[in-house]
Formats: C-alpha cells, structure tokens, sequence
C-alpha cells in the first residue's frame, strides 16, 4: 500500500506558528489588559452600589438629596445584591474579551473566520428568534436587581400578584400573598411594580363620623391620639415625622369622612393604622362621637 501524502493546513505549519507568535503574544497581553480595566471599572461600580451611591436617574431622590432608605438589614441586601451583579457582569465581560481574542488569534495563524463569524451569526438569529421571552426575562430582572426596585422582605404589588417578596431572581420573582398562596412571575412579564415598603411608608387613615359630630372636636381627638403614639416608646422608631391630620377629606352618603396621616419606617404602616384604630374608637366612645352604622359589624351598631 502507497504511503498517504499527507498535507497540513498551510496556517498549522511551524513556519507560520513561529512568524505569528508575537502577534498572537500582543493579543493575548492585550486582552488580559482590556479584561482587567473593564473588571476594575466593572469593581468600582459596584463598589459605589455596595455603598448606597448610584447614578443619578437610578438614585431615589426628592428635592436633590437621597431618601435614607429605613429597611432592616438593607445594606447587608445591597452589597449582596451589588457583588451579585458584579460576578455577572464581569463574567459577561471575559466571556466577550475572550471571544474576540479567539477569533483575532485565529485570523492571525490564517485560519478562515469568515465561516466562524457566519455560524456565530446564524446562531444569534437562531437564539434570539427561540429564546426572545428567556432574554427578555434576564434582562428585566438584570434592571430589577440594578434599580433596586425591590427585594427579598419587600411588600409589592406586581400587577396579577401582590404580597411579600420572598426570592429574586434573573428570571422569576417569587411572591407570598396574605392568603399564603406562592406566585411565581416572570420578570419580563410584570410591566409596574407597587413597593409599599421601599425607603419609608405612611398610614392614611380616612375615619367617618355621623354628619351631627362636632368636627372640631373630632379632630382635636384625632391629632391628640396619633401625637400619643408618636411620643410613646413603643413607636419611636416606628412612626418617623409628626403625624398630621388634614381635616375634612370627603362627604360621604353616610357621613363626614376626616384624614389623619402618620409617616412610618417600611412595612409598619398597617401596625399603626391598626393601633390609632383601636384608640380611635375608645376616644369616640367616650367623646359620644357616632360613627355610621354601616362601618361597623353586625350587631356592633351604635344605639
């Protein structure tokens, strides 16, 4: 049998391999230099997330000056959320860095790249047309994270679902409702998102009186309970500003209805709403003050 006259491809051969070496040795310098700037821009970013320091259109502000935001835990949930974000995107960043010193490496040794960029090309068609809902999921739960427009803890309202956020993710947000019941929503699917426990809340109580009530005395009980509340102990964190009561808010068929409102630290708006409640109707029942009977239970109806 004839010995096989086997040819190696023209770039595989040592003269080529030795001539393209230094080229091949800038690129690859050049690319650990490109990846080590872009993950030490990507790092400083973070930092500044980690720290509570963001840009200016992702920034909470109100007249300029950043929202102290009164969550527990929240900076430990920041510098979390932060490096979780950094790993990501500095693991994008190598991953592109890379791939275009490969195919720079490979036009340097001779090897064809036109059907290397073809195929690369075909199948980013072929991925965006298939997985047009999975990207589009990533990348509305990417800004999620990045915005911080809520996390794990939070009380939200997300549209089809509301409750407590109990995981986050690139992909699905998981909610817990008041009824117990596990939603799982699709982060390119929820178009609005409510967060009543982002930075500070507030209580907006709306208490209706019989038409005869004296409104000034109504009121005069209205700010003396929720001043109570907000020089007890039990409430000094809880309830943030002096609380305010804005009078007269509407007439109702069944009588006046009167506004009281109490700023709150997150989530305890429902507590103190609750709580002025109960003292309310103890002050009224002394005052003689009747509230309609039909915002009263059954059988509970004043005489």
């Amino acid at each position: 049998m004839a010995d096989l006259d086997v040819q190696m491809p023209e770039w595989l051969t040592l003269d080529n391999l030795l001539s393209s070496g230094l080229q091949i040795l800038v690129i690859v310098v050049a690319c650990l230099v490109a990846r080590w700037i872009v993950r030490r821009a990507i790092h400083r970013v973070v930092g500044r997330a980690a720290q509570g320091t963001v840009p200016g259109v992702l920034a909470n502000t109100k007249a300029g000056e950043l929202l102290q935001d009164l969550r527990p835990g929240v900076s430990e949930r920041r510098k979390q959320r932060a490096t979780a974000m950094g790993d990501l995107l500095s693991s994008i960043a190598s991953l592109v860095v890379f791939a275009i010193g490969t195919v720079m490496v490979f036009d340097v040794l001779g090897v064809p790249i036109a059907p290397i960029l073809t195929g690369a090309g075909i199948l980013g068609v072929a991925l965006g047309f298939g997985a047009q809902t999975l990207v589009k999921d990533y990348l509305a739960g990417l800004f999620m994270i990045l915005e911080d427009q809520y996390g794990v803890g939070d009380s939200v309202d997300l549209g089809e679902a509301s409750g407590t956020v109990e995981a986050t993710g690139l992909r699905v947000t998981r909610v817990r409702d008041v009824n117990g019941t596990v939603w799982y929503v699709r982060n390119g699917e929820i178009l609005r998102v409510g967060n009543q426990s982002q930075n500070w809340a507030r209580t907006v109580l709306d208490v209706t009186v019989a038409y005869e009530s004296d409104l000034d005395l109504v009121q005069r009980i209205l700010s003396e309970e929720a001043e109570s509340m907000y020089a007890s102990e039990r409430f000094h964190d809880v309830i943030i500003e002096e609380p305010e009561v804005w009078g007269v808010e509407r007439f109702d068929k069944d009588g006046v209805v009167v506004r009281v409102v109490l700023k709150t630290a997150p989530l305890q708006q429902w507590l103190v709403a609750r709580t002025l409640r109960q003292r309310i109707k103890a002050r009224f029942d002394a005052a003689g003050i009747r509230i309609p009977s039909s915002f009263l239970p059954p059988g509970q109806e004043n005489p």
